[in-house]
């Protein structure tokens, strides 16, 4: 479900109560783990947190890089961690982190899908979201760029 609102607000405004609420729940859990340099974006039809193009201008597609979203999808709800997905220490970390809760794990490459909020261990989203400063994950996209 890809949404056309403009603003973290409206797109919030625009879901399920249900919904509304993990997906702000999982809102702050990012923000407050978030590091300095970041920036909130609605982008793709989804809640985007990502290197602000005056920092990181070349970039494959033109666009900001995303360093996490945060999205309600038909099925269910996702945070995407493109930290995860481009460094294998940080996905191997973060997988046994996350078995380590015995929640069920149901993971693509950066995509961490859960049906109700429950499901998700809040702390190891927190600590992936943590892991970067944005200058270290400018330098991972460029030695992934140069692969």
């Amino acid at each position: 479900m890809r949404s056309d609102a403009v603003t973290v607000e409206e797109y919030l405004a625009s879901l399920p109560e249900d919904r509304r609420e993990a997906i702000s729940v999982v809102r702050s859990v990012i923000l407050d783990h978030l590091p300095e340099g970041y920036e909130e974006e609605m982008r793709w039809g989804m809640i985007s947190y990502e290197v602000p193009l005056a920092m990181q201008p070349d970039t494959y597609n033109g666009k900001p890089l995303m360093y996490a979203a945060l999205a309600s999808q038909k099925r269910h709800m996702a945070v995407y961690l493109s930290g995860v997905y481009a460094d294998q220490a940080a996905r191997d970390d973060f997988e046994q982190a996350y078995r380590a809760t015995g929640k069920r794990m149901d993971m693509g490459k950066s995509c961490v899908r859960f049906r109700r909020l429950d499901d998700l261990p809040l702390e190891v989203i927190g600590e992936a979201v943590a892991r970067y400063p944005v200058n270290n994950f400018v330098d991972l996209y460029h030695r992934a760029r140069r692969r």
